[in-house]
C-alpha cells in the first residue's frame, strides 16, 4: 500500500511540474509581448507615423479618397440617406469647350431629310496644363537727339527706359520663378535637388546651388514681412511654442550629425493666426527668452525645462499641454 501511495504521489508531482513549466512559459510569452508593446508605444523611434496620416504607399488597401468625396449626405425625416454621385467641379475653374459632332452622313434621316440639332449633352472632365516655362525679354528703348552731340565727346546723350525693380538685381530669375521655387520647397516639400531634376526634364539647366543662393536672397527680402508677423504674434495674449530637432548638413564648425532645432511659435488672433519658424543650433533657454522678449500673456508649452526661465518673467502665465499629460488609472485605497 505504501509503495502504491508513493507512486501516485510521484505521478501527481510530475504532472504538477509539467503544468508549472507550461505556465511559466506562458507567463514568459505574455511578458515579452507586453515588453514589445511598451517599447513600440513609448521607446524612441526615428520613423514615427502620425495617427492622422494614412498609409501613403499601400494604395490598394487604402480607401479611395475619391469614393469618399463622392458620398455626400442628405438629411431626410427620421434618418440619413447617403447621396452618391460625383461632386460638380468648382465654378471658378475656366472651361474650355471641346465639341464632338456626328459624321455628315449620319445627319441625313432615312426619309431623306436633314436632321436638325435639338440640343446637346455636356459632360465635364478635370484637366491640368503642365507648368509652362518661358523667357521674359525686357526690351528697354533708348533715345538720343541726333541733331546735337550732347555734353559728351563720344556722341549724343542717350536716354534709356529704366528696368522695373527686380527681387534679385542682375539675376535672370523673375519674381514668378522665385515664388514657384519657394512654394515648391517650403509648402510642397520639394527639395532643391528634386526641383533641379524637374527643371532639367523640361530642358532648363538650373543648378541647386543657384536656387539655394536665391532662397537666401529671398529670405532677406521678406524680412519686413516676418517682422510684421512677429508683431502680430506677440501682440495677442495666447501663444503656443515648441521645438523640434533638425539636422543641417555642411554647417560651419559643426558635424553633420549635430542636432539643431527649429523653434515654432503659433499665436495671433483666431481669424488671422501666425505660425513662425525660427532656426537655432541650440536648445538653450536663451532662445525662447529672445523670441518672446516683448510678449505678455498665456504661454502654452510642453514640459521641457528650457521654457522655465521665460515662464517666470512678469506678464507671462505658463500653461501646460494636455497632449503631454499622463493619466494614471484609479487605485483602490
Amino acid at each position: 500500500m505504501a509503495k502504491t501511495a508513493i507512486q501516485e504521489l510521484s505521478a501527481e508531482n510530475a504532472t504538477l511540474k509539467r503544468e508549472l513549466h507550461a505556465r511559466d512559459q506562458h507567463i514568459a510569452i505574455l511578458e515579452e509581448k507586453l515588453r514589445l508593446a511598451l517599447h513600440k508605444r513609448f521607446a524612441a523611434s526615428s520613423e514615427k507615423a502620425s495617427s492622422d496620416q494614412p498609409d501613403l504607399f499601400n494604395e490598394a488597401e487604402a480607401i479611395s479618397a475619391e469614393a469618399v468625396a463622392e458620398e455626400a449626405t442628405t438629411t431626410v425625416p427620421e434618418h440619413k440617406r447617403r447621396k452618391r454621385g460625383r461632386k460638380p467641379l468648382p465654378d471658378h475653374i475656366p472651361r474650355t469647350r471641346v465639341e464632338h459632332d456626328i459624321p455628315e452622313h449620319e445627319k441625313i434621316c432615312a426619309c431623306g431629310c436633314r436632321k436638325s440639332r435639338i440640343g446637346e449633352t455636356v459632360s465635364e472632365q478635370l484637366d491640368i496644363v503642365p507648368a509652362k516655362i518661358q523667357v521674359l525679354q525686357h526690351v528697354r528703348f533708348k533715345y538720343a537727339c541726333m541733331s546735337c552731340e550732347g555734353v559728351e565727346d563720344d556722341g549724343p546723350a542717350v536716354t534709356i527706359a529704366p528696368l522695373p525693380p527686380q527681387p534679385i538685381p542682375k539675376s535672370n530669375a523673375s519674381p514668378g520663378l522665385l515664388a514657384h521655387i519657394v512654394t515648391a520647397k517650403f509648402q510642397d516639400g520639394l527639395p532643391l535637388y528634386r526641383q533641379e531634376t524637374m527643371f532639367a526634364r523640361i530642358g532648363v539647366e538650373l543648378p541647386r546651388s543657384t536656387m539655394a543662393n536665391w532662397m537666401i536672397r529671398v529670405g532677406d527680402l521678406i524680412r519686413p514681412l516676418i517682422n510684421l508677423m512677429q508683431e502680430v504674434l506677440l501682440g495677442y495674449d495666447v501663444l503656443q511654442m515648441d521645438e523640434t530637432t533638425l539636422q543641417v548638413l555642411k554647417e560651419k564648425d559643426r558635424a553633420a550629425t549635430s542636432k539643431s532645432y527649429m523653434w515654432v511659435a503659433r499665436g495671433g488672433p483666431p481669424s488671422s493666426q501666425v505660425i513662425l519658424f525660427t532656426y537655432d543650433p541650440s536648445r538653450s533657454s536663451a532662445v525662447p527668452m529672445a523670441l518672446l522678449a516683448d510678449y505678455e500673456g498665456y504661454l502654452q508649452t510642453d514640459g521641457y525645462e528650457g521654457y522655465t526661465a521665460v515662464a517666470k518673467r512678469e506678464g507671462i502665465i505658463h500653461v501646460g499641454c494636455l497632449a503631454h499629460a499622463k493619466v494614471y488609472p484609479e487605485r483602490s485605497p
